[in-house]
């Protein structure tokens, strides 16, 4: 049971949530920044719309992002399970 192995386990599953958050937020960020430029341009202040496209834009992404998401996290807990007689031996 060598440390290096938790080490690399965690910064797999660091690195993994890194990507899965980013793949959802980076989306809606990016619809956020137009809409407050788009805002700006107009002096138009309604929180509405800020906050709608942002919501659309995120579930979307969850959307259309679902399987990748879903089979990311599988192959990364099929590695664990692979890594286990690493791990315990």
């Amino acid at each position: 049971m060598q440390p290096e192995v938790f080490v690399e386990i965690l910064s797999n599953a660091l690195f993994l949530v890194i990507k899965l958050v980013a793949a959802i937020i980076v989306p809606g960020l990016l619809v956020g920044l137009m809409v407050a430029i788009f805002q700006a341009a107009t002096s138009i202040n309604e929180q509405t719309l800020s906050f709608l496209p942002r919501l659309i834009i995120t579930l979307l992404a969850l959307i259309i992002g679902a399987h990748w998401l879903t089979q990311e996290l599988m192959d990364f807990f099929k590695g664990l399970v692979d890594m286990i007689p690493q791990v315990a031996g």
